[in-house]
């Protein structure tokens, strides 16, 4: 049952006509759950309370399905905007981008010049730019940018994914790069990844354990306690210096434990994605979790003393008109 609910959201997360019609609805579906606003200036507050508590940030301007230039280079804009925002408030936060947002399905080139500029500015400022990797078909891609883009930046890195069979290859290759080490929040087939959750699981701190042993900034992504535990018992045992890695989790998600962290003296960072583009980072996290379904419709239909709040009928109203919508698509484009 937890596969069959986990491959319908991310179903609906590749959905491009969902995820266009969503924006109509804004975050009537509870998704400001887990996602801090519609533009910059809506989450520098947020950035600030973490900041106040010893937690850094990484700021994602969410986008997805992008296709056309113009699309792209706006997309570009607003992320040297969030970078300005960041040194005009002297944010402690680096910035996270999917290169789909900056064109890597329209040309590699003008994906590449997107890039160049985006770590240009950040360089000026001294702000580190993460490459967030997406779906398997991208991922080669994603590389070979990255190669290219290093050789004229240092403030670049990406993310590795535990559930790919070639990952600890590939930390071999990287093994001088900024990473971080996440397991992976899309279906991918079993022809290039593991399925289970024990084998994913295994990959995950093999490759944090890997990393954690080398010089290179890690950032270890997980909501696991016990995953995170063993990590912690590992880093004491084969004197690891704190400063080498961080844990990393994301915003709105297992917020006492993140607190914690930061308090026991753990290089700590909130990922928080921001912006109308939100349907496909949504739905995937509802996908990683059947609890998060949970406390999103507890949290969009009942009040914090467990009485039915007054208007639900929007959120409800807000979700069957996206399923009516997609039903139509679906049966327009069958005739």
């Amino acid at each position: 049952m937890a596969n069959l609910t986990r491959d319908f959201f991310i179903a609906l997360s590749n959905n491009q006509f969902l995820n266009t019609n969503a924006k109509k609805w804004g975050f009537r579906l509870g998704a400001d759950k887990f996602v801090a606003g519609t533009d910059i200036d809506s989450v520098v507050s947020v950035v600030k309370e973490l900041n106040n508590k010893g937690i850094s940030c990484t700021l994602d301007n969410l986008g997805e399905f992008v296709f056309e230039e113009s699309e792209a280079t706006q997309a570009k804009d607003d992320i040297l905007e969030m970078i300005e925002k960041i040194h005009e408030e002297n944010l402690d936060c680096h910035v996270s981008v999917k290169m789909t947002q900056l064109g890597l399905d329209i040309d590699q080139n003008f994906c590449i010049s997107n890039m160049s500029e985006i770590l240009s500015a950040a360089a000026n400022y001294d702000i580190f730019v993460n490459i967030d990797m997406e779906k398997y078909e991208h991922y080669q891609k994603t590389l070979d940018v990255l190669a290219i883009l290093r050789k004229d930046f240092s403030n670049v890195g990406t993310v590795m994914q535990s559930y790919l069979y070639r990952t600890m290859d590939d930390l071999e290759d990287l093994k001088d790069v900024r990473l971080r080490l996440v397991k992976g929040a899309y279906k991918e087939s079993e022809e290039v990844a593991f399925q289970s959750k024990e084998d994913i699981d295994a990959n995950f701190i093999k490759a944090c354990e890997t990393r954690l042993l080398g010089d290179t900034f890690t950032s270890i992504a997980t909501h696991d306690h016990h995953i995170i535990n063993r990590l912690k018992k590992f880093v004491k045992e084969n004197n690891v210096p704190k400063d080498n890695f961080e844990f990393q989790m994301l915003y709105g998600f297992r917020v006492e434990m993140q607190h914690g962290l930061a308090e026991e003296g753990y290089n700590f960072c909130t990922y928080i994605p921001f912006g109308n583009d939100w349907f496909g980072y949504f739905m995937r996290r509802l996908a990683e979790r059947p609890q998060n379904l949970q406390l999103v419709m507890k949290d969009t239909f009942y009040t914090e003393d467990n009485k039915l709040k007054k208007t639900p009928i929007v959120a409800g109203a807000a979700a069957i008109g996206l399923f009516a919508l997609w039903r139509r698509n679906k049966k327009k484009n069958k005739d």
